[in-house]
């Protein structure tokens, strides 16, 4: 008897691992109680609206955007013209004048109609694939154009 008792006591205390589950299951119910409405309030603007771009939020956004801009002076343009001819060393410039790519031409296959796997027709087709497997870089001062 006295085993009995140990056995039944036992299986009637419940464990964490069963209040962690109901906290989970009620957790999960819980989201189901709320409605669509309360989480996404419907807008004061239709759809075609929005679309359009007549709703009232965009046009104090397009206002300020129009407050902002303005128009460059002459000696601004001229500026920023200097600025962008003055500095032409860009890394693509550095690798390139460095290292530069040998020659790798394209070679152009066609294959012809035929029997795939049995009796399925495949028509005909051209492909195009490099020369060399890898691209090649020839070294700093190495030469690269024809002998």
């Amino acid at each position: 008897m006295i085993n009995n008792k140990k056995i039944t006591s036992h299986i009637m205390s419940p464990s964490p691992f069963l209040f962690f589950m109901a906290g989970i299951f009620i957790v999960t119910l819980s989201g189901c109680t709320s409605t669509k409405e309360e989480l996404l309030p419907p807008g004061d603007s239709t759809m075609m609206e929005l679309w359009q771009g007549n709703a009232p939020s965009s046009h104090t956004v397009v206002k300020g955007r129009e407050t902002l801009r303005r128009g460059l002076s002459a000696q601004e343009t001229v500026a920023s013209e200097r600025i962008d001819e003055s500095y032409s060393r860009t890394q693509e410039n550095e690798l390139s004048q460095i290292f530069p790519r040998l020659p790798n031409p394209d070679m152009v296959m066609y294959i012809f109609p035929h029997l795939a796997e049995g009796n399925t027709p495949v028509p005909g087709y051209s492909t195009v694939f490099p020369f060399y497997e890898q691209t090649q870089y020839a070294l700093p001062g190495e030469r690269t154009e024809a002998l």
